[in-house]
């Protein structure tokens, strides 16, 4: 698939969307659409089992809302943030490899992913820094970074458009790891291959479950979580699983 400003890839069972938008990698009409079509083709992809994000060039994930483009906010800004929530609520395992600054609306797309590997690069910082210009996070911010770092530390960082580094991240839980910039994508790719080696069916369930919780609730997550218990129990990767652990070796799952 070509896309402007956005680059797909597939390495095995790993999908990269690469966010290709120079300078800045910032989100204008064009490259929201783009995106979406990148995220709903490696979604739907079956034999995608991870997703990664990042962002082309050192300086920026992404910087966030492309203000040269601020007469097409009012669309594009809408499709942003249901695109973003589609992110967090994917079944699939997301991974955002943060090879530079993530600030607004970039950091707000890297609060969706399941996990964050930033580049060491002493330059690089995330935030949000909307209240510098009188507005305030408006694809999920507000309520991802609290639900990711607290409520206190958040509106902290929100209030004073306060920036981290990466080991400040790191240290606030912010992200899960820090890698040297040469690597970043090569780590990435391979704790992607890592978690592309579970079980695909229970990998699904599994954020199915937590999904329902944070979003519905303690007795909603419980139901699914049992759905998805009764679901893999009928499955050939459950049978692989329990076969390979009475014969002591790794298990090959294949997703059904």
């Amino acid at each position: 698939m070509e896309l402007d400003n956005i680059i797909i890839e597939k390495r095995g069972h790993v999908g990269i969307a690469t966010i290709n938008h120079p300078p800045a990698n910032t989100w204008n009409l064009a490259t929201t659409e783009n995106f979406k079509k990148a995220i709903d083709s490696l979604e739907s992809d079956w034999d995608v089992r991870v997703v990664i994000i990042t962002g082309q060039g050192e300086k920026c994930f992404s910087a966030g809302f492309d203000v040269s483009d601020a007469a097409n906010g009012e669309k594009f800004s809408p499709m942003a943030r249901a695109l973003w929530k589609q992110i967090d609520q994917m079944e699939k395992p997301t991974i955002a490899a943060l090879n530079g600054h993530a600030i607004g609306g970039g950091l707000e797309l890297a609060l969706c992913c399941h996990f964050r590997i930033m580049t060491d690069n002493p330059k690089a910082k995330l935030g949000l820094t909307e209240l510098n210009v009188g507005i305030i996070p408006g694809w999920g911010g507000t309520q991802r970074l609290a639900r990711i770092v607290g409520k206190a530390r958040a509106i902290d960082m929100i209030m004073f458009s306060k920036l981290v580094t990466a080991d400040q991240a790191m240290e606030i839980g912010l992200v899960n790891q820090v890698a040297p910039a040469d690597k970043l994508l090569d780590i990435a790719v391979d704790f992607a291959n890592q978690l592309a080696e579970r079980p695909p069916i229970a990998v699904k369930w599994v954020l199915k479950s937590i999904i329902a919780g944070e979003c519905e609730g303690l007795d909603r997550g419980l139901e699914v979580e049992a759905e998805g218990s009764n679901t893999c129990r009928h499955t050939k990767d459950r049978n692989e699983g329990f076969k390979a652990f009475l014969e002591k070796r790794k298990p090959v799952f294949i997703g059904e």
